[in-house]
């Protein structure tokens, strides 16, 4: 049988706004920023010296103290947000569930500081004194190999890692995976930590940060005439993705159905993306397509929305290009204005406020949106949230490389 339908069941996040999926949801509806001055390293000589953090994070909830050594940071943040998702959904992974149970959790960089903290150890004090767990602190995979052991999940996994687009490829993977027949539960999502000295000062070498450090919490400012580039965040969310018939069976609760994904690539630039956001549109529309849904019938988009100058234009135009004149009338946000970029976490974290906001019927705000580029001229809901009936919603995610991936999620109607 192919082509089963997916809900989602759970939801699990560490955040720069919090440490679990509601009370990050709760930052965003109020408006409240996570970026602040750079804490975990001595960033004076850099341009740069704000950064989204997850703060007062303690593994040691999540993680077993021994497996601390042997894991890096951002696997630490998967396995919380992994084990929040399972509980929410108020699943239990039995021996024959498990060989059912896939994980699809993708990062963009995998652990960054582990290897830089390993190399100055090879280099200072000889081979002898690595870490023996260095290579799996290090490779992308390791969140899904770590949250596979912790959860006992034996069904299929892999990291897929597209950049920015890293982990709205996960879910809509994962989402693929139930389809097929291939898995009846899958755990998807990403995550990563770069806010590192060389994550900071490779990306302002790029021209991508804000170096609004005087006063950090007005930026970023996505959509604004005065934008001034990213800030970088981290952190991890991840979600418990079930076939339809295996969830009410278990009698379990459903917080929205994901009915389109679409991926294309722009073949044009490792960085810009594609003039007029072309690579965006097809995307948008292949979502659309496999919802069987018509622009019309969307009720929010929780947009890339990075505050890079080229980004918010082309994103901007990929709606236009697809939407037409309803593209005036859907109200549109970027979360990114609060959590700054959690690069292959942050699709998954606009996805759970998709899903959230068809719950509840709020859309959070842009904030920091003061003075609208004239070339940005949809509703971006600027500075605080609205109630608004949603009924379908959908997550943008664009990354470096030309990675463009797109996920559409609808009101579980039985």
């Amino acid at each position: 049988m192919q082509n089963r339908r997916v809900v989602i069941t759970g939801i699990g996040a560490v955040t720069p706004v919090g440490l679990d999926m509601p009370s990050t949801w709760d930052a965003l509806i109020n408006g409240r920023s996570g970026v602040a001055a750079i804490t975990r390293f001595d960033s004076s000589n850099l341009p740069v010296h704000v950064g989204c953090e997850v703060k007062n994070f303690d593994p040691v909830k999540a993680v077993d103290p021994k497996e601390l050594r042997r894991t890096d940071l951002f696997e630490q943040y998967a396995i919380t947000a992994a084990k929040e998702a399972l509980h929410d959904a108020q699943l239990t992974i039995t021996s024959e569930v498990a060989e059912e149970t896939g994980i699809v959790i993708g990062s963009s960089i995998g652990g960054l500081q582990s290897l830089l903290n390993q190399y100055d150890v090879l280099r200072e004090q000889g081979p002898r004194r690595l870490n023996p767990f260095c290579i799996p602190m290090v490779m992308s995979n390791g969140a899904s190999g770590m949250v596979a052991i912790e959860l006992g999940a034996k069904g299929p996994s892999y990291s897929p890692t597209s950049a920015c687009a890293t982990s709205n490829d996960a879910i809509g993977q994962a989402a693929e995976l139930i389809r097929r027949g291939a898995a009846k539960v899958v755990f998807g999502g990403g995550a990563d930590a770069t806010v590192s000295l060389i994550g900071i000062a490779g990306f302002d070498r790029l021209g991508a940060l804000s170096h609004d450090n005087e006063l950090p919490s007005k930026s970023p400012k996505p959509f604004d005439k005065n934008r001034t580039g990213v800030v970088i965040g981290e952190g991890a969310c991840v979600m418990v993705l079930e076939e339809l018939e295996f969830a009410l069976a278990r009698g379990a609760r459903i917080l929205a159905e994901i009915v389109g994904y679409g991926q294309t690539t722009d073949a044009f630039h490792v960085i810009a993306p594609a003039e007029g956001g072309a690579g965006a549109a097809r995307a948008i529309k292949n979502a659309l397509y496999q919802a069987e849904l018509q622009p019309e019938d969307v009720d929010y988009i929780n947009a890339h929305g990075t505050a890079t100058p080229l980004n918010d234009i082309a994103e901007t135009q990929a709606i236009k290009t697809v939407f037409g004149d309803h593209a005036y009338k859907v109200p549109i946000s970027s979360t990114k204005s609060m959590t700054g970029h959690l690069m292959g976490a942050t699709g998954a974290l606009e996805a759970a406020v998709c899903v959230h906001a068809i719950r509840h019927g709020i859309i959070p705000p842009t904030i920091n949106l003061k003075e609208p580029d004239p070339q940005c001229d949809l509703d971006y809901t600027p500075g605080e949230a609205r109630k608004v009936h949603v009924d379908v919603a959908m997550n943008n995610s664009f990354g470096f490389g030309g990675h463009n991936a797109v996920v559409v999620f609808k009101r579980y109607d039985g």
